[in-house]
């Protein structure tokens, strides 16, 4: 007798069986989800063009030679170094790619830029076989290649060079990689990293410019992204304070030792607009429930902190990041974005990054939440309804306990029916905590 079974989707069989279904935890929960995601467009020697690829921690520590070139203590990773003692993932673009690969009589570089002119090929005959040649790859000084074969067909290619179909394998004892040029910045470059990396979720972005025009266009696109499409990140820049938009954080110090590129590619002249870096990884890595005021910079520029304490007030009050000296120890002095301008709707609360970080949080993972689990799958009455409260509810709970909001509870979240059959609105009130700023004592003394 053939037996039932299969999936149900209701109690309602007729037939006896084992009716199972499969199903994987829920992709989304109501879960607070993690930082430490952030994003920069990159003037590079070595690495891929036109794409947004990712680097972890652990990718630049063990792999930053391959990524991007040089090893993790070579000083053009300098900055990236700053950015990676905070951040825990990057989105990398090459703003300079499209340039040309280095090559040579045997091989050709696998990236464009004036770092594959540092590759050299070395052929040797194999001392234990006779026969067999060994075919070096160095970068540099460091051999990065070691292949063994005995005709060219066997050679496959490697993390910096692709080998050409017909050479013939002679004794060589150095052949240099040649012709390799970076490409050139331009600001279609920067708008094709902001067309690539809009489809990206992460905490902060980071532009490193001194060039006023291309920090208005990505205040611009900061705006769009937050105010019309819900996209929630903050943007560091130096000097540009005058975007006075919570979503815009200005360092206003100049490093005094950065490193930039001159006319011919070569990074040689300091780049005053280097702690963006730094601040990049510390906002977007900052926990949602603390605050980045008061933290010393650990990083590796010398920061210029020579203000007067009337130009630190000023700084505040125009809504400029700044670092200062403290008992010679480098600090934030206040974790504030450019927002000057407030409005009933906006209060001076919404001018202090712990701020935006929670309601950033809020809403990012609110609109993950939605999209993933009730987008299109739960029905739009009452116990759907029930279901989604309960979810927002709970996440607002979790950041109550960590104590990045405080006297929450249940009834300040409300979901309803809309105005159509498909949509819910839904009500909420949260009430930011910060961390402590100013400490205001009398002491009475007998």
């Amino acid at each position: 007798m053939a037996l039932g079974g299969g999936t149900f989707l209701a109690q309602n069989k007729v037939l006896p069986g084992a009716y199972i279904n499969f199903v994987s935890a829920a992709a989304a929960t109501a879960a607070l989800s993690d930082r430490g995601y952030v994003t920069m467009p990159l003037e590079l020697d070595w690495g891929m063009d036109q794409e947004v690829f990712t680097v972890t921690n652990e990718d630049f520590h063990e792999n930053a030679q391959r990524i991007f070139g040089y090893a993790w203590e070579h000083e053009k990773m300098k900055g990236l170094r700053d950015l990676f003692m905070n951040a825990s993932t990057l989105y990398a673009y090459r703003l300079n790619g499209g340039g040309k690969r280095a090559a040579n009589n045997y091989a050709t570089a696998k990236c464009s830029g004036i770092r594959g002119n540092d590759l050299a090929v070395k052929i040797q005959e194999n001392i234990d076989e006779p026969g067999m040649w060994d075919v070096i790859t160095y970068l540099g000084t460091d051999m990065v290649d070691y292949q063994t074969v005995s005709n060219p067909e066997g050679l496959s290619g490697n993390d910096y060079v692709d080998f050409k179909e017909t050479i013939t394998l002679e004794a060589v004892a150095c052949a240099k990689l040649s012709g390799g040029e970076n490409g050139t910045v331009t600001g279609t470059s920067y708008q094709e990293y902001a067309d690539r990396i809009e489809s990206y979720v992460f905490n902060a972005m980071g532009i490193v410019t001194t060039d006023d025009t291309v920090k208005k266009m990505f205040v611009s696109f900061n705006r769009r992204l937050r105010d019309e499409m819900g996209i929630k990140f903050q943007l560091v820049v130096y000097d540009f304070a005058q975007a006075d938009y919570m979503g815009v954080i200005s360092i206003k110090n100049k490093c005094l030792d950065g490193v930039a590129r001159d006319s011919e590619g070569e990074m040689q002249y300091p780049d005053e607009a280097a702690a963006v870096y730094w601040t990049t990884g510390a906002e977007g890595g900052c926990k949602v429930n603390a605050s980045c005021q008061n933290r010393a910079y650990d990083g590796e520029y010398s920061i210029d902190t020579a203000y007067t304490q009337a130009e630190l007030i000023g700084a505040i009050r125009g809504g400029e990041f700044v670092f200062h000296s403290v008992n010679q120890e480098v600090c934030v002095l206040e974790d504030i974005n450019t927002m000057v301008t407030t409005t009933e709707n906006c209060g001076d609360v919404f001018k202090d990054n712990q701020t935006i970080r929670v309601i950033d949080q809020l809403a990012n993972d609110d609109a993950v939440l939605f999209k993933a689990k009730y987008l299109g799958r739960i029905p739009n009455d009452d116990a759907g309804r029930s279901a989604l409260w309960s979810d927002l509810v709970k996440i607002r709970k979790d950041l109550q306990t960590m104590r990045a909001i405080e006297d929450f509870v249940e009834d300040d979240v409300s979901v309803e029916l809309g105005d159509t059959k498909k949509a819910v609105v839904v009500k909420s009130a949260i009430t930011v905590v910060n961390a402590m700023s100013k400490m205001y004592m009398t002491v009475t003394v007998g």
